[in-house]
């Protein structure tokens, strides 16, 4: 490739990523990614067959990705969130701390079983309403939010777009992978939990003041066809791995059952369902893995793999944990751990998952670290509550390096435990 095409490779790539931070009159971020990945098939930058074969390898991904968007729609739309923030305020008694730590672990579940977008678009508006049903400031529970849908995101392939690209090139079935990521996952949250009580502290030791009238309003009810749904669903994506098929279809399976349902009840329309599934933000992944495709080619790549270590020591997991976190606050953690993974696969999942480690915990830092952490934001904007670039930056200064740290020293001790 020559010097002119990495160039335009390079700065399709920044553009791309700006337009997605930006957005101006709300455009969807397909809008930029899809013409600049024709550009760089145009100008040779990326063949036509490497374009396409990008394209094959993502198209499951984003399958699941669809799938599991209109699956955590509907549990919305069931009433799910509502039933679980309603839970979480009860069982915090008025106290912001353990509204907090309520808040952790509802965060925590949703982020590894419906993945890191239900939280930050679909419980990040419960959190709102929960803080102000008890009175509490909502300042530490929508940032744990935030934190969570990233940090939370380690334990299942399913939990993150990123997970997914790592479980294809790790060669672990669905089992192997969460065994060996839930050590990690558990860390990650420890570290979390206790950097946020201190970080926090003035504003969880204000009293909670309520804003309602202290007769409680009826619980809004439990939907327990979708618990059963999704339980169903997560035992799917297990059958699946062990049946070497795509989880996609565990997903489907579900988002089937529930939005075949809300049709008969008149609840939801076809349009709605389709919407859901977001598919210009599919588009967008498909076109952005072309652009980062080029850019890879045109040198990312080589540089990258001078840098990364090829081996499965704790030092090694640890610069490449760091080096993911890095290139994920510079490019944004989607094109990382595209350019990564083929670098990384061929040492094995031990390096793959401290990949994945570093590129899931690293957005943390800052706004486009990732796309999940770029939702929040425009959700708190929405509310009025945008957060401050500088406490924005202080929280991840103290969450990552920390998280970085424990969660690698815990994917060492696991591989160690039980292999990789």
């Amino acid at each position: 490739m020559s010097a002119v095409h990495e160039t335009v490779a390079v700065f399709l790539l920044l553009a791309v990523l700006a337009f997605a931070v930006v957005r101006p009159r709300g455009l969807p971020e397909a809008v930029a990614a899809v013409p600049a990945a024709a550009v760089v098939v145009a100008i040779g930058a990326v063949s036509p067959a490497d374009a396409w074969q990008q394209t094959r390898t993502l198209l499951p991904v984003v399958g699941f990705l669809a799938a599991v968007l209109a699956l955590a729609r509907l549990c919305d739309d069931d009433g799910l969130f509502a039933a679980a923030g309603d839970a979480v305020a009860r069982r915090g008694g008025g106290s912001p701390g353990r509204l907090l730590g309520g808040v952790f672990a509802v965060a925590a579940v949703v982020t590894a079983v419906l993945s890191l977008d239900a939280t930050v678009v679909l419980l990040t508006p419960v959190v709102f309403a929960t803080a102000a049903r008890v009175g509490a400031r909502v300042r530490p529970h929508a940032y744990a939010t935030a934190h969570l849908a990233n940090s939370a995101s380690l334990l299942l392939p399913v939990s993150n777009l990123t997970n997914l690209l790592a479980f294809a090139a790790s060669g672990l079935t669905f089992t192997r992978f969460a065994a060996l990521m839930a050590l990690p996952w558990l860390a990650a949250i420890a570290v979390e939990y206790a950097v946020f009580r201190r970080f926090f502290r003035a504003d969880l030791t204000n009293g909670a003041h309520p804003v309602r009238p202290p007769d409680e309003p009826a619980a809004p009810p439990v939907p327990a066809f979708t618990l059963v749904v999704l339980a169903l669903t997560l035992g799917g994506f297990v059958v699946t791995s062990f049946a070497d098929a795509n989880p996609a279809w565990a997903a489907l399976g579900g988002a089937l059952v529930l939005g075949v349902r809300a049709l008969l009840r008149r609840r939801t329309t076809v349009p709605a369902l389709v919407r859901a599934a977001n598919p210009l933000f599919c588009l967008f992944v498909l076109a952005l893995g072309i652009v980062v495709k080029a850019v890879v080619a045109g040198g990312l790549g080589t540089a990258m793999g001078r840098l990364l270590p090829d081996g499965g020591s704790l030092p090694e997991l640890l610069a490449t944990a760091a080096l993911a976190a890095v290139l994920a606050n510079v490019i944004n953690n989607l094109p990382a751990v595209l350019a990564l993974l083929p670098l990384a696969a061929p040492a094995g999942p031990g390096p793959v998952l401290a990949v994945l480690i570093g590129v899931n915990l690293g957005p943390n830092l800052t706004y486009v670290g990732s796309l999940a952490t770029l939702l929040w934001r425009r959700v708190l904007r929405e509310r009025g509550a945008e957060p401050g670039l500088g406490e924005f930056t202080r929280l991840g200064l103290l969450t990552v390096p920390a998280t970085l740290a424990a969660s690698t020293a815990a994917l060492w001790a696991m591989l160690r435990a039980v292999g990789g």
